[in-house]
């Protein structure tokens, strides 16, 4: 059982709280000494921590900050929520690196069986592909969004590390990636190389300029089954606990709506917030940020329509736009008024849940005018 992975939240905590029973602190189920762990079978939402922080490049000390992010979101007011919450405590580092990936990895597909969402407070980065690896028993293709500086591709003969770990994902069997996005990357951290072979292989990747129009995530978050949050994504002047810490990047609010909208997603079913780093949190500016970070999570969660992939279209508006030899279709939501394109895969195709492409109204505009999203075309070079 997985709860030999874990160590209760520290005493510390749970002796700094100050909360009442409307505060998060006071309506979480929690992994402690007395307790033990919790009962999973009515939860919703899973959150722990995880003490790794060795494949952390210039970021050493992002294994020991996780109880101030702690404190933090106890003392948050719940929303009106009917949501099931669990802290389940931490997963230490094991004697080798491995270990810890393991712990990890059998943590989420552990949860993801019983269908209860992971939350994975690290650590570094590379720990995104131990949460990938979580999905590997589920013998379907995933979606990975990124919300990074950087690509971390690496180099092909570098070890697993947070500069490194797309490439492994990318390279190493079973690949059940179907699709990367990267939200947020900064051109001058990433080599030309890299940005052409995040074209040449139908990925995705917004510079941190077109987010500010933040709306244009929302499709992004609706395609995805994994969300991972490099802290480093957000300039220092609002998040400066980062030993990569950059001036430039995305604000405080940007990063609350990315992890909103990644909750009312009905198809996102892990998050991470990776390379929190205590010793350069000023003022817990830092832990207050990815504590209310988590909370618009929690929100957007409460707040799921199911959606299709989830619930059937057969009710939706369908809306058929003649482009150059064929018909693209388009699926308006009679729950949410969200919008689908739909890209024609054969009958056998692995890739069925992959058929109908998340994108919005404007999309269908501009279809309208023979202008096709991106999305539609990686989608479809993919399949066909």
């Amino acid at each position: 059982m997985i709860q030999d992975f874990f160590t209760p939240i520290s005493a510390e905590v749970l002796s700094d709280e100050k909360t009442s029973k409307e505060m998060l602190g006071g309506q979480l189920v929690k992994h402690t000494v007395v307790l033990g762990f919790p009962d999973l079978e009515n939860v919703n939402l899973a959150f722990f921590d995880v003490r790794e922080e060795r494949g952390a490049v210039g970021n050493e000390g992002t294994g020991i900050g996780a109880d101030e992010i702690r404190k933090q979101l106890y003392q948050l007011y719940a929303g009106n929520w009917d949501v099931s919450i669990a802290d389940l405590g931490t997963i230490q580092p094991g004697n080798n690196i491995k270990d810890t990936y393991f712990a990890v990895q059998e943590t989420v597909a552990f949860l993801l069986k019983n269908n209860v969402l992971p939350i994975i407070i690290g650590g570094g980065q590379d720990l995104v592909y131990a949460n990938y690896r979580g999905y590997n028993q589920l013998d379907q293709a995933v979606n990975l969004a990124v919300a990074s500086p950087k690509f971390s591709f690496g180099n092909v003969e570098d070890d697993l590390n947070s500069n490194s770990y797309l490439s492994k994902i990318i390279l190493e069997q079973p690949c059940n990636l179907f699709n990367y996005a990267n939200l947020g990357y900064q051109t001058y951290y990433n080599s030309q190389e890299e940005i052409s072979l995040i074209e040449s292989l139908s990925f995705e990747a917004y510079r941190v300029g077109a987010l500010k129009n933040i709306a244009i995530v929302e499709p992004v978050m609706r395609d995805a089954d994994i969300v991972a949050i490099d802290m480093g994504v957000v300039r220092c002047g609002e998040a400066p606990a980062n030993g990569n810490a950059n001036p430039n990047g995305l604000y405080g609010d940007d990063l609350c709506a990315i992890a909103r909208y990644a909750g009312i997603s009905d198809k996102v079913t892990s998050f991470g917030i990776y390379e929190f780093n205590k010793l350069f949190d000023v003022n817990h500016q830092t832990s207050k940020l990815i504590s209310q970070v988590i909370w618009y999570f929690i929100e957007g969660y409460s707040l799921r329509t199911n959606d299709y992939p989830y619930g059937s279209k057969d009710s939706y508006l369908k809306y058929l736009v003649p482009f150059e030899n064929e018909v693209i279709s388009f699926y308006q939501s009679d729950k949410s008024q969200r919008w689908w394109m739909q890209v024609d895969i054969p009958t056998q195709s692995k890739y069925k849940r992959h058929v109908l492409v998340p994108c919005s109204y404007e999309d269908y505009l501009n279809t309208i005018e023979q202008k096709v999203p991106e999305r539609w075309f990686n989608v479809h070079r993919k399949i066909s």
